[in-house]
């Protein structure tokens, strides 16, 4: 049986793969129909936002797979790799507006005439801006809910496909009511929000490629456990502090100084009253390593 937050997961994600499909035909109609380049590239810019559902789809459900022999610490890294593959998608997105929204400038400072779009992209331009911030606001409060990065992710993808819909849509008010030499607002429209687009692409990705090169945890984070683990009584010194992150659980490992006359059932109750208290802030799905030593006032965390 599917467990609840994978389910949760899903749910969201299908729910913005159906708008998306939506959209994706709807843009491409009305770009081609209601003669707005920028439409399409905004088509295109919502089927990457279609192709990271369906990548978030398949690596949480990996991701969601317990240890075996050949994952000893999980399948919690699936789900990062996910999560920066949509934000390389984002960033391929961006260049492409790009690329095409110089190539209509290009070609209007060439004498070439763009054509005006007609009502058509301008209503599917709005309704676009309208469901996509709908949907951002949706799986961003999803995602922070069930601590998946991948879904938060996929929410700055919706808000894009929305900040690039507006580019699209101010690129075509222009080039519709300001005359023809305003044309050559929808290709520049798309050029600027093509720079936002790769920007959130970047934000997105950096944090968890970090993580996949074995990144620390924030000092802040760090500090926080050693908090946590020094609140257990008996337990003197934390040194030699390793984090890391696993999808949405971490991996820690340190050494607990405590009174080297401790046996080692009462030396173990504490190591375990400690992991029990990281795992109550960090999650049950912590992966925590104490190493008992006897007490000594040369080593201070």
């Amino acid at each position: 049986m599917m467990k609840t937050r994978e389910k949760e997961i899903y749910t969201v994600t299908l729910i913005g793969s159906a708008v998306n499909v939506i959209l994706i035909v709807l843009k491409f109609i009305a770009g081609i129909v209601g003669k707005s380049s920028a439409m399409v590239a905004d088509a295109v810019h919502s089927l990457s936002d279609f192709i990271s559902d369906a990548i978030v789809l398949v690596f949480v459900k990996i991701a969601g797979k317990p240890k075996d022999k050949t994952h000893a610490y999980g399948h919690g890294k699936f789900e990062t790799l996910a999560t920066v593959i949509i934000g390389l998608l984002l960033i391929g997105a961006g260049i492409g507006l790009m690329i095409s929204g110089i190539e209509s400038v290009i070609d209007s400072l060439n004498g070439k005439s763009l054509e005006r779009p007609t009502m058509l992209a301008l209503i599917v331009a709005i309704v676009s801006i309208l469901s996509k911030e709908w949907l951002y606001h949706y799986t961003l409060k999803a995602g922070k809910k069930l601590d998946s990065q991948a879904v938060v992710a996929n929410a700055w993808h919706h808000r894009s496909d929305a900040i690039s819909s507006l580019g699209t849509l101010i690129g075509i008010s222009g080039a519709m009511f300001l005359g023809d030499r305003w044309r050559i607002l929808d290709p520049i429209a798309a050029i600027v929000v093509s720079f936002l687009i790769i920007k959130s692409g970047y934000d997105i990705a950096k944090p968890c490629i970090s993580e996949l090169l074995e990144a620390s945890l924030p000092e802040e984070k760090e500090n926080e456990i050693v908090r946590l683990v020094m609140s257990v009584p008996g337990i003197k010194f934390v040194h030699n502090l390793r984090t890391r992150r696993i999808g949405n659980g971490i991996a820690v490992d340190l050494h607990a100084k405590m009174d080297g006359n401790l046996t080692l059932t009462e030396a173990h109750e504490k190591a375990t009253a400690a992991e029990n208290e990281i795992r109550r802030v960090f999650g049950d799905n912590s992966i925590i390593n104490i190493h008992m030593e006897p007490y000594s006032d040369s080593t201070k965390y």
